[in-house]
C-alpha cells in the first residue's frame, strides 16, 4: 500500500512539472509564485509563452510527432520528438518568434515518437526526481524545474551553482536516469 501511495505521488508530481509544493502544502499558484525566483510577470510570461509557442507548433504541424515546450525565466527548453531535421529546426524558429523569449535550447530528437509506456517511465522520473529533491533538504525544490524525455532529466531554474550541484547529483543517482542536462540560469 505504501508503494502505491509513492506511486501516485510520483505521477502527480511528474505531471505537474516543477510544481511539488502544490501538491506537498495543497497551495495555489499564488503562493508559488511568492516562493519563486522569478517575478509575478515573468511567471506568468512562461505560461504564455509555452501555451503560444505550443499552440502555433501544433497549428503548423500535423505530423506525427511529440514536441513539448518549457518556459523558465523566458528561456525555452524544447524536448521530445520529431521525424525530420526540417521540422527540428522550423519548431524552434517558430519559439524564437514568439516575443520575449530570451534563449532556446532545442533538445528535440530526430526519431519515430515515443510510446506511452515511455512517456509513463519519464513521469515517474521527474515525480522520484522532484520527491527527492524534498526529502534531500538541501535547496528549495521549487527552484528547480524537472523534465524527463527518453531517461533524460532536463533541470531548469534560477540557481546558485551550489543548488545547481545538488541538484544535478540528485538526479544523476536516480533510478531511471540515464542522463542529466542543466539548464541553468545562475545567481552567482
Amino acid at each position: 500500500m505504501r508503494y502505491l501511495n509513492y506511486l501516485l505521488l510520483a505521477a502527480v508530481l511528474g505531471a505537474l512539472q516543477g510544481c511539488p509544493a502544490m501538491v506537498v502544502t495543497g497551495v495555489g499558484t499564488g503562493a508559488l509564485m511568492a516562493a519563486d525566483r522569478r517575478t509575478t510577470g515573468t511567471y506568468i510570461e512562461d505560461e504564455s509563452i509555452e501555451d503560444k509557442t505550443a499552440s502555433q507548433i501544433n497549428a503548423k504541424y500535423k505530423k506525427d510527432m511529440h514536441v513539448n515546450v518549457t518556459s523558465f525565466n523566458r528561456h525555452v527548453l524544447i524536448t521530445g520528438e520529431v521525424p525530420s531535421e526540417e521540422i527540428k529546426a522550423g519548431v524552434a524558429q517558430i519559439a524564437a518568434s514568439i516575443p520575449n523569449v530570451k534563449a532556446i535550447s532545442n533538445e528535440l530528437a530526430v526519431s519515430g515518437t515515443t510510446g506511452i509506456s515511455s512517456r509513463s517511465s519519464d513521469t515517474l522520473v521527474t515525480g522520484d526526481v522532484k520527491l527527492r529533491f524534498l526529502n534531500s533538504k538541501v535547496f528549495q525544490p521549487d527552484h528547480v524545474k524537472v523534465v524527463t524525455e527518453s531517461g533524460t532529466v532536463f533541470l531548469m531554474g534560477l540557481v546558485y551553482h551550489k543548488e545547481a550541484d545538488a541538484a544535478t547529483e540528485i538526479a544523476s543517482t536516480t533510478n531511471g536516469v540515464k542522463r542529466v542536462v542543466r539548464v541553468f540560469e545562475y545567481l552567482d
